[in-house]
């Protein structure tokens, strides 16, 4: 299944200006088409030097955070995913799991049931998707 299609750049001409979108009732004003802002949202401190900022929370739990983790911070014990999977994508620095690192423009998924040390010598900015809760 894709969720994003690139078509490549348009046309000549075809974006001389910004248009409204040619079929509103599907487009950006569809009931819910939803955005935040990331300084918009609420920071929770998780464990010192580790902010959350919830983004989006969907039907059926699925959810979206930006996580922010100060150099030299590491989660306190096992991040264990559960009722499923966790996706991540590391915005800026470098991140790691315990076992490797992973620099800005990484992506990782991690299944259901397994769990991970987050930290980082760095800092790192993470955007992160629970698309089971």
């Amino acid at each position: 299944m894709s969720f994003l299609t690139l078509v490549g750049p348009p046309a000549p001409g075809q974006c001389e200006h910004m248009t409204t979108t040619q079929n509103p009732a599907n487009g950006p004003n569809m009931a819910g088409y939803e955005w935040s802002a990331v300084h918009d949202a609420p920071e929770r401190e998780l464990f010192p030097g580790i902010r959350l900022r919830p983004l989006w929370t969907g039907h059926g739990g699925a959810k979206a955070h930006v996580l922010e983790m100060d150099p030299g911070t590491c989660w306190e014990g096992q991040d264990v995913h559960e009722p499923g999977p966790e996706e991540v994508f590391v915005v800026s620095g470098t991140f790691n799991d315990g076992a490797r690192d992973y620099p800005a423009g990484s992506f990782i998924h991690a299944p259901a049931g397994s769990w991970h040390v987050p930290q980082t010598e760095t800092g790192c900015t993470l955007f992160v998707f629970y698309p089971e809760g």
